[in-house]
């Protein structure tokens, strides 16, 4: 399914360990979590080990709608890599490398098949934009 996967990518101006922390800890996650300004994140809970579990609520401004993004994670190895499953079988792989002006992050996701790859591409990049713009904002 490797040819089938979708890329989103960013550099964000911090160092790697910095990055990786708000990536993961949940009261900088409800901060930057949403694909656009009309959805936030209302929750989040992070058990950061091999075989545990993400939850993140996403919630519309109006609290009319709300789903819970989640996965297990079957790979860490602080502060570079880490991959997981979704509670669909989708798989995520997330990489960070150090870069001359911060950190590069590239995930590799496998789409579903509702929307299109080019909505999902959009929608992911978009949340990947927020953590940049928040996390160069800390």
């Amino acid at each position: 399914m490797l040819k089938d996967r979708l890329l989103v990518q960013t550099l964000v101006k911090k160092n790697v360990e910095y990055v990786w922390d708000v990536y993961h800890n949940p009261k900088y996650i409800i901060n930057w979590n949403h694909a656009s300004d009309d959805w936030y994140c209302p929750t989040a809970m992070n058990d950061l080990v091999v075989g545990g579990k993400f939850t993140y609520r996403m919630s519309s401004n109006d609290d009319k709608y709300s789903f819970d993004f989640e996965g297990i994670y079957t790979k860490i190895e602080k502060p570079s890599f880490f991959a997981y499953v979704m509670t669909d079988g989708r798989e995520v792989d997330v990489y960070f490398r150090k870069h001359l002006e911060g950190t590069e992050i590239f995930i590799f996701f496998d789409p579903e098949k509702e929307n299109p790859k080019e909505l999902q591409q959009m929608g992911w990049q978009s949340i990947l934009d927020n953590l940049k713009l928040y996390t160069e904002s800390l």
